[in-house]
């Protein structure tokens, strides 16, 4: 039970929500909590200094809040960087939904969390992400038009996310390899979910070896017998022979353990938050000599399709500004290169320097 000593000492004392909040600079997080639904919901406003914070709802059955917590404070701060470096218009946010998407969804629950999205004046925008359909959204959006990737819209964002990663994945091979080819190469791919099986499609055409792992036993089965590629146990996937690791899960799977493991020379995937440190396993990729294509400007094709939405862009303008990821994944390579500084840095500045410019722009005169 929480009681008045509680409430007094959390008050004199430091706040470990808002020190968290603090850490990346937050502007704001909305606790939902809805019991007839069962709705249990954290949404963050990471910077709306480029625009109203657009970024996905995911749906996960996450172990704690604090886990919640901590992924929904990433996740945010993520799509600031990712909408900056894109070039878009827009803040960064994120919303997580606690609980099992195959077993808890609902029509009620969506409509709920509509509500609270609304709450907010148009300063969350929201879309989907792991765990939601083009369904759920459409009930979102029934209470609230803050909502983009709607069916009879944009739709579905992972095609153009996916084209992105296969194009920065290529970039990288360019820098790597000489040649951006990646007939023969062995490509591990974990998680073939909505990204991550277009992924693999746009991998089966050029004629890739392609290994695939996912919690998902059928889905998995799925994807290995309509392209050929070779199923891996999710234990596995670190230590199998392999030129490229893509990422397309949950984030933080670059860390001291995988790294001990991993023989790859490329990281290159749509997972969000893939470096579990970045100070750390940033530096740490640089110095085995692999190329890290740093997460939000690699995956960022989800976005700009929801933008187009929201500016009422056609897709084939969204799948041309994806392609624009080849050439900006070779430029922060190079520059990493010539400056003795990680990607993931780069990729930072670079995001960081938009907004910050921006931000002057808007001060008033």
């Amino acid at each position: 039970m929480f009681e008045v000593k509680d409430i007094q000492e959390t008050t004199l004392g430091e706040n470990p929500i808002i020190q968290r909040m603090s850490k990346y600079n937050h502007e704001q997080l909305l606790f939902c909590n809805d019991n007839e639904t069962g709705l249990k919901a954290i949404i963050a406003v990471h910077n709306t200094v480029l625009g109203p914070a657009l970024g996905g709802t995911r749906m996960w059955a996450y172990n704690n809040e604090l886990e919640a917590l901590n992924d929904v404070l990433r996740l945010s701060r993520g799509m600031t960087y990712k909408n900056s470096i894109s070039g878009l218009n827009l803040g960064g946010g994120k919303a997580v939904i606690i609980g099992d998407a195959r077993k808890n969804k609902s029509e009620a629950l969506f409509r709920r969390f509509g509500k609270f999205v609304e709450s907010l004046g148009g300063k969350y925008i929201t879309a989907e992400d792991v765990g939601i359909s083009p369904q759920d959204m459409t009930w979102v959006n029934m209470e609230t038009n803050n909502v983009v990737g709607l069916p009879g819209k944009s739709g579905d964002p992972s095609p153009v996310t996916a084209y992105g990663v296969y194009m920065g994945m290529k970039a990288a091979a360019k820098v790597q390899y000489g040649s951006d080819s990646l007939s023969g190469k062995k490509i591990a791919v974990q998680g073939v979910g909505h990204v991550g099986e277009y992924l693999v499609g746009h991998l089966q055409k050029e004629g890739a070896e392609i290994f695939i792992s996912d919690i998902y036993e059928n889905t998995l089965k799925e994807v290995a017998n309509k392209y050929g590629a070779k199923v891996v146990d999710v234990n596995d996937i670190y230590d199998i022979d392999m030129d490229i690791y893509a990422p397309c899960a949950l984030g933080a799977t670059v860390n001291d353990e995988t790294l001990a493991k991993l023989k790859c020379s490329i990281i290159a995937g749509a997972a969000n938050n893939q470096l579990k440190d970045e100070s750390v396993h940033g530096v740490a990729v640089r110095e085995k000599g692999m190329i890290y294509v740093p997460d939000f400007m690699i995956n960022a094709g989800g976005v700009i399709n929801c933008y187009a939405e929201v500016k009422g862009f056609t897709a084939e303008w969204a799948m041309g500004k994806a392609e624009e990821i080849y050439n900006r994944t070779i430029d922060i390579i190079n520059r990493s290169s010539e400056e003795g500084i990680p990607t993931y840095e780069i990729a930072n500045t670079m995001a960081e320097e938009r907004i910050e410019a921006i931000g002057n722009v808007k001060l008033p005169l």
